[in-house]
């Protein structure tokens, strides 16, 4: 009787500690709006919290996207909230609730885990986005935006005086993967412009920028011959692989202002 009840006492008071632990989902998406800014951006899908869970939170978790697989993870984990840069409810998608949708609202919702998302919001912030912290790993100096006219867009540029082999063999270390190079291996680059995921429309504007080289995740048939008849190097380096970074940043801040339990999943993509 006295084991149960001792064990009784100890369950209780792990409830109380992280009760203690905890933070108010609100107060969490509160930071997130006032940090990432989504209401100033004309995105393709919802930005915040696209499915509620718990009211308080003590785990966090974090993935670029919000698959299947990184859900069970973040499940297995015993995570309170995901927040990832890829969620759901894209503009375009249907929309009844069937197969692999249902399967992941369920997930979510069987779980009380709660999904918050931030797609253009996490790319562009200067400290913590996508292309911050792409540019910060690869050591890219007096940062600019690409386009400074247009307040949606999302790219940078910057100064980088390395070969154009060398930057793909500092985003191979980076990124545990191969980049494709469209140029010579041996260009000396000095300015570089970049855009993670699926920009490689971007391309335009780097050259327009003067830039030497331009950085993004995805290649489309066209931009080989931009990159070819502009004289710029074009790399890609892979969406999932160069997006990694912002979420990451993100969660690990949040982490450190409402001490939270935080911890990245990554699925691997070779898109």
């Amino acid at each position: 009787m006295a084991g149960l009840f001792a064990l009784y006492m100890k369950r209780a008071s792990r409830e109380q500690e992280l009760a203690s632990m905890s933070t108010p989902l609100d107060s969490i998406l509160s930071w997130l709006d006032e940090t990432l800014q989504p209401g100033s951006f004309r995105d393709y899908c919802p930005n915040g919290l696209q499915v509620e869970g718990k009211a308080e939170v003590v785990k966090l978790a974090t993935g670029v996207t919000a698959n299947q697989a990184v859900l069970d993870k973040a499940i297995d984990w015993g995570a309170d909230a995901l927040l990832v840069h890829h969620g759901y409810f894209w503009k375009g998608e249907a929309a009844p609730v069937v197969g692999m949708k249902r399967n992941r609202l369920a997930a979510l919702l069987s779980n009380e885990v709660s999904l918050l998302a931030y797609h253009l919001p996490l790319d562009a912030h200067p400290t913590l986005g996508n292309n911050a912290r792409l540019g910060q790993l690869l050591g890219i100096a007096s940062v600019a935006p690409l386009q400074p006219e247009d307040p949606y867009s999302v790219g940078n540029v910057g100064d980088l005086e390395v070969s154009a082999g060398t930057l793909c063999d500092k985003l191979r270390a980076l990124t545990g993967r191969d980049p494709m190079l469209i140029g010579d291996r041996e260009r000396t680059l000095k300015r570089v412009a970049w855009c993670t995921g699926a920009a490689q429309s971007y391309i335009d504007a780097a050259v327009v920028a003067g830039a030497d080289a331009f950085i993004t995740g995805e290649i489309s048939e066209q931009t080989v011959h931009v990159a070819r008849e502009e004289g710029i190097a074009f790399i890609a380096a892979g969406h999932h692989a160069t997006e990694r970074y912002g979420v990451q940043a993100v969660g690990e801040a949040l982490a450190r202002k409402f001490s939270l339990e935080h911890r990245f999943f990554d699925e691997d993509n070779p898109a």
